[in-house]
């Protein structure tokens, strides 16, 4: 990875790159694309979404969604901040640019002064997200949501 990792908003000028972002083939039973986080963000503001395209340099690589501050006793995601999708596309993978994103996706919520814990889910099997998850440093809370294995990380 040499290009610098930025997380920005999506605009109607970024938009259909972001969208044009897919994961690798045996990934997509594992992570929703962009297209489907968007609109389930839209319709979930209760949620507080935070939708930001992963930068390398100038090249739109990816795409995180955090839940930035969800409401107490939420019953679709009962935790403050959840990383709700984080993908990296598939031609860009393995450079290090999700650990880039998930480094800078965590700055943004250390700045929150109530932010103690980023949660996130994943769906278990061979293709998983799991190991990078772990690899990162969140574990196991042995909890499901909905299909999906529940972790944390500490802030």
């Amino acid at each position: 990875m040499f290009e610098p990792v930025t997380l920005r908003e999506i605009t109607d000028l970024n938009r259909p790159a972001v969208l044009g972002l897919r994961v690798a083939a045996e990934q997509e039973g594992f992570v929703d694309g962009v297209a489907p986080s968007l609109r389930e963000a839209a319709e979930h503001p209760e949620l507080s979404p935070w939708p930001r395209a992963v930068y390398a340099g100038e090249q739109p690589v990816g795409f995180v969604l955090l839940a930035d501050g969800v409401a107490e006793g939420n019953p679709d995601v009962p935790w403050p901040f959840y990383l709700w999708r984080m993908l990296i596309d598939g031609r860009f993978q393995g450079r290090g640019y999700g650990r880039a994103a998930l480094d800078s996706a965590t700055a943004h919520l250390r700045s929150r002064p109530d932010a103690r814990e980023l949660m996130t889910s994943v769906v278990p099997g061979e293709g998983s997200p799991l190991g990078f998850y772990l690899r990162y440093g969140f574990v196991e809370t042995g909890e499901m949501h909905d299909h999906e294995l529940v972790l944390r990380l500490a802030l």
